[in-house]
């Protein structure tokens, strides 16, 4: 799936990106917003788009928080898979405008609190839900992506959900600020696990720059092709030791934009500090590049001629 010794960009935040072109949204439903209303599918085809004339040759799908446990709390169930749906024909429709090979990831994101390793349902369901996720994605996408999940179980879950469908699968690890998944487990076990699949490759999914930084010596000794999607958020709740939440951090906190519950570092953070990070993260090996929530277009576009 990916060329030795070639690089990869990969996006952005989606969610992030589509708020800042003025998404409006109810509660924590936030990106899912714009897939249950027909008015927003224009404003994420052009989301994928920018992300694509910035130079990502990876584009996820927007579905991040279509999730059927999420849906329940809006009565909104009926509409899930037609929401997981149009999130994979908005991106292949995307991808399929240019001229050069765009990869479509389909976005199976974690069944239960953002972050957070607790098993909220049983395996049969959560084995139910990625199977779902992934039957509605799967004619659009070229491989799949576990989107930010926190727990070896979890990952070995989805990856069982998943196999019949014969796709690649890059994986996608929320780590702690020890480098440890919020479970506790450590790269090395994950490591033993995906071994097992068909995996085309591991980021670091939805972390800070230190925690990417503290990613690299485990992930340049296993074989897969590694990187990362780094956010540019101020205080995630597994970024400290402490185990600190933000104020009102409750894994489904109402909220109209995540930066008012967990800060944005893109003052501290600017462009051109982005870029030399990226650049600085070349001798690791790294060969996935991309970001998550609070990267948007213009900071793909900062690193497009590093490549």
């Amino acid at each position: 799936m990916f060329q030795k010794n070639k690089k990869y960009i990969l996006d952005g935040g989606s969610g992030q990106t589509l708020l800042e072109m003025g998404l409006k949204t109810s509660g924590d439903l936030w990106s899912a917003q714009a897939l249950l209303d027909k008015n927003y599918h224009s404003m994420v085809l052009e989301m994928h788009k920018n992300f694509i004339k910035a130079g990502s040759e990876i584009i996820v799908t927007a579905n991040f928080s279509a999730r059927r446990r999420l849906f329940g709390q809006y009565n909104l169930n009926d509409s899930l898979n037609y929401a997981i749906k149009s999130a994979g024909q908005i991106a292949r429709k995307s991808a399929d405008e240019f001229d050069k090979k765009i990869i479509v990831a389909g976005s199976l994101p974690n069944q239960g609190n953002t972050y957070s390793p607790l098993q909220l349902e049983t395996d049969q369901i959560m084995h139910q839900d990625f199977y779902n996720v992934a039957k509605n994605l799967n004619e659009y996408v070229d491989i799949f992506y576990l989107d930010v999940l926190s727990s070896i179980k979890e990952i070995q879950i989805a990856l069982e959900a998943i196999k019949s469908f014969n796709k690649k699968v890059l994986i996608g690890v929320h780590l702690r600020y020890d480098a440890k998944l919020p479970s506790g487990e450590t790269l090395n076990q994950l490591f033993e696990i995906i071994n097992q699949y068909d995996c085309c490759g591991i980021v670091s999914a939805c972390v800070s720059p230190e925690i990417v930084e503290k990613s690299f010596p485990f992930l340049e000794k296993q074989k897969l092709p590694f990187g990362y999607k780094m956010n540019l958020f101020k205080k995630l709740p597994t970024s400290h030791e402490d185990n600190f939440e933000p104020d009102g951090f409750e894994g489904q906190a109402e909220y109209l934009n995540p930066i008012e519950l967990l800060g944005t570092r893109k003052e501290e953070y600017t462009i051109d500090k982005y870029k030399n990070f990226v650049s600085s993260t070349f001798k690791s090996g790294a060969s996935l590049i991309g970001g998550c929530c609070e990267v948007k277009p213009r900071h793909i576009e900062a690193i497009k001629d590093l490549f």
